[in-house]
Formats: C-alpha cells, structure tokens, sequence
C-alpha cells in the first residue's frame, strides 16, 4: 500500500509541476513579430506540417516537459538528500 501512495504521489508532483511551469515556459510571447511568423513558416515547411501553430505547440509542449522533469528530478533528489 505504502508503494502504491508513493507511486501515486510522484504522479501527482509530476502532473502539478507540468501545470505549474506551464505559463512560464514558452519560447516566444503569444504575439509574433513577422520574422519570428516566417521563421516558425520556414521550419513547419521543412518539417511537412501544413500550420506553424501546431509545430509551436508541439515545440512549447517539449520544453515543458523537460523543465518539469529537470524540476522533478531536482525535488527528488533533494528529498533524498533531506532524509539522511
């Protein structure tokens, strides 16, 4: 039972710094200038994807994801640390 509630208590820190860090990680504000629109063009050509938006989704959604785990493996291990 003890491991179960640890399983789920990581899941739960995971999916809470995933939604914390959401509004600060992102690689452009929402507003692009025409030379960041015709960059994302470019690179959603070169890619085969018909809309830069969902290339930019898809690019911000990454970079969360390796925020979060990058904080989650920080808080992990200071927890280990903290334990000693």
């Amino acid at each position: 039972m003890a491991t179960l509630v640890r399983r789920v208590f990581k899941v739960v820190l995971f999916c809470g710094l995933f939604r914390l860090l959401l509004p600060y990680v992102h690689p452009y504000p929402v507003e692009w200038t025409e030379s960041q629109s015709l960059a994302w063009l470019h690179a959603a050509n070169r890619l085969g994807i018909r809309d830069p938006d969902d290339l930019f989704f898809w690019v911000t959604v990454v970079m969360n994801l390796v925020a979060t785990t990058l904080a989650y493996v920080a808080i992990v291990k200071l927890w280990r640390y903290c334990r000693r």
